[in-house]
């Protein structure tokens, strides 16, 4: 099915999803991960931690899931919640492809995944997403794309995408490192047959990387959804790590550093959805009290201080330890 019905959610929470890839699997690069999942990381400890998300999301509003064939197990677990809730019929599913999960459930591993672009593993790799999630599928993404990935300009690759277009898949694409502005760029550029192949896409931006910025709101402009990823830096802009002037403004507006850090994005007329990663239902309900937040000019103003260069950024995120 289209990821285009996702317009016609209502809910208050509507612009805000649920993306998997703190709980699909034992490691990850968000900070106080230790403390947010103890030392049980077993599959069913972190089966019934997704469930409990899922449900708690779901309750709340959101619906938009966001998953990859990179986190995990994170299709296997969220395709069980959808099979035990039928009633779930108006939510929305996304999934990526284009990396494969390497690190064998271990939080220690020389390297948790390894990225390819090609055609051999975009088919394998959608049977592998078909086989759990099949007809729920919404939203096919290519993981990470950067200028220089082949993604860009395999015409083969460009042709099995808008079959799956044709079928009803939306096919869309993820971005990440200091050129994001670049791959986006390109990307609205590819066609096959005259038409734009991709009509979504999934950008890093938050309070300290915001320079796809302008690049995102192309896509908007040209008809794209464009789904934020990472608004949180990785835990950086959440407390206790949250920079003093997100502490003032979250203190003035009465909500969490996390709220407002993620109210910063939403304010953002192209921002369609901004996705949580949380890893505790308390994070998710914190995290979508950003629909309430009333961020004035003067705030962001203040707020806008806290913008880093991109590779000095992405040198930092690169840094940060698989917990």
């Amino acid at each position: 099915m289209p990821f285009a019905r996702l317009a016609t959610a209502t809910t208050p929470t509507c612009h805000i999803g649920l993306g998997l890839a703190a709980v699909g699997r034992p490691g990850y690069i968000n900070l106080g991960r230790d403390d947010d999942l103890g030392d049980d990381r077993g599959v069913e400890a972190l089966r019934t931690r997704t469930h409990e998300l899922l449900d708690a999301a779901y309750a709340q509003g959101v619906r938009y899931f966001d998953a990859a064939r990179s986190y995990g197990r994170s299709e296997e677990f969220l395709a069980g919640w959808l099979d035990g809730h039928p009633e779930a019929g108006d939510v929305v599913i996304g999934s990526k492809w284009g990396y494969t999960y390497t690190a064998g459930w271990t939080t220690d591993a020389e390297r948790h995944e390894v990225k390819d672009h090609s055609l051999a593993a975009y088919e394998r790799q959608r049977a592998e997403s078909d086989a759990l999630l099949g007809e729920r599928l919404d939203l096919y993404q290519i993981h990470s794309v950067t200028p220089e990935s082949p993604a860009l300009t395999d015409k083969e690759l460009h042709a099995r995408l808008a079959e799956a277009a044709a079928q009803g898949v939306t096919v869309g694409f993820s971005t990440s490192g200091p050129a994001q502005a670049d791959a986006i760029r390109a990307a609205l550029a590819v066609t096959v047959d005259g038409e734009p192949l991709f009509r979504t896409v999934q950008s890093t931006y938050n309070a300290l990387e915001t320079s796809a910025g302008p690049a995102l709101a192309e896509a908007h402009e040209a008809g794209l959804t464009v789904i934020v990823k990472e608004g949180m830096a990785n835990g950086r802009l959440a407390a206790p790590n949250a920079p003093e002037v997100l502490r003032a403004v979250a203190e003035e507006t009465g909500l969490g550093c996390d709220a407002v850090a993620l109210a910063v994005v939403l304010r953002r007329p192209w921002a369609g959805v901004v996705l949580s990663g949380a890893a505790t239902t308390g994070q998710l309900a914190s995290n979508l009290h950003a629909a309430a937040v009333d961020l004035t000019d003067e705030h962001m103003d203040r707020l806008a201080v806290l913008v880093e260069q991109p590779g000095a950024y992405w040198e930092r995120r690169g840094q940060l330890p698989w917990h």
